[in-house]
């Protein structure tokens, strides 16, 4: 099967993508879940989350779109049609913000099951930022590849994502890929992966949307999979990720959201009552990341 990633189709069992591993056998496991999410860098966990609650959320941010406009008039609510505007939409904001509208969404992933999960896996007490991520991704749409520590790292680097779609998402809606071995890649560690978006103000803050000269120049080899709502990943700051294209006429939901041990240093940009996120980053003329890579020497 061939999928799409920003111009680049990349063929699925190639040198460039494989598929991505269940942790669903050693989910009880807390010892073997640190291992593999160590030397593989990632946890993708089949059915994490209750699906009726999942579906239940989805709803939300489907009755979101409809009221915004922004789906194929006529069309059945759940299957997210998208309207010829072809927008996608992010409502990134503050716990306090999100409730109103999406207070299902915020039980998914502020669930105690899911907090004690975390609790379970750094061995302490965890928090979840405020600020959440969710977005609906249109026709078209995808994220270029980056490090997640770059827009989230003043405080402790020990923080995690957890992606998590609403709704069944094969691979032609646009899933999330992983450059396997990526958190090894020690120059760009040194470089890219010390840059701050609001400090350093670079573009759009990924490293690349070519998946293929990554794979050609620095190694690893990327992995994704069909997910079905319930299901989870869950990855470090300097996991390289990106997304397939979107290449269907249905909205692509899905959300990040972050996690870390209460105990440790927190990037005060995503908590409080109301989050103030990205405070200078586009504020001015940003340097294209094709420039910062040269002074980086990557």
């Amino acid at each position: 099967m061939n999928v799409t990633i920003g111009t680049r189709e990349l063929v699925m069992g190639s040198r460039y993508l494989t598929e991505l591993r269940s942790s669903n056998d050693i989910l009880e496991d807390t010892e073997a879940l640190r291992l593999r999410l160590a030397e593989e860098g990632y946890l993708l966990i089949r059915g994490f989350h209750d699906r009726e609650r999942v579906l239940s959320a989805r709803e939300e941010f489907l009755r979101k779109l409809q009221a915004m406009g922004r789906l194929e008039p006529g069309t059945p609510l759940d299957e997210g049609r998208i309207s010829q505007e072809n927008r996608s939409m992010m409502w990134g904001g503050g716990a306090e913000e999100l409730q109103a509208d999406f207070p299902r969404f915020l039980d998914v992933v502020n669930h105690p099951s899911v907090l004690d999960f975390f609790d379970r896996l750094l061995g302490g007490k965890s928090m979840t930022y405020d600020y959440k991520w969710p977005r609906a991704v249109a026709h078209g749409g995808n994220t270029g590849a980056h490090y997640d520590v770059v827009y989230m790292g003043r405080g402790t680097k020990n923080v995690y994502t957890m992606w998590t779609p609403f709704g069944d998402t094969p691979l032609e809606l646009g899933t999330l890929a992983m450059c396997l071995g990526s958190q090894h890649f020690s120059k760009i560690r040194q470089t890219y992966g010390e840059m701050d978006v609001d400090r350093d103000n670079v573009a759009t803050g990924w490293f690349s949307e070519d998946p293929v000269e990554i794979v050609d120049t620095f190694g690893g080899r990327w992995a994704t999979t069909s997910f079905e709502a319930g299901d989870a990943i869950i990855f470090g700051m300097y996991m390289m990720h990106t997304s397939l294209n979107n290449m269907t006429g249905r909205y692509r939901i899905s959300s990040d959201t972050r996690y870390q041990l209460a105990s440790e240093q927190v990037d005060e940009r995503w908590v409080g009552r109301k989050p103030k996120g990205h405070y200078a980053w586009g504020k001015t003329t940003p340097k294209p990341v094709a420039d910062a890579r040269k002074e980086w020497g990557v």
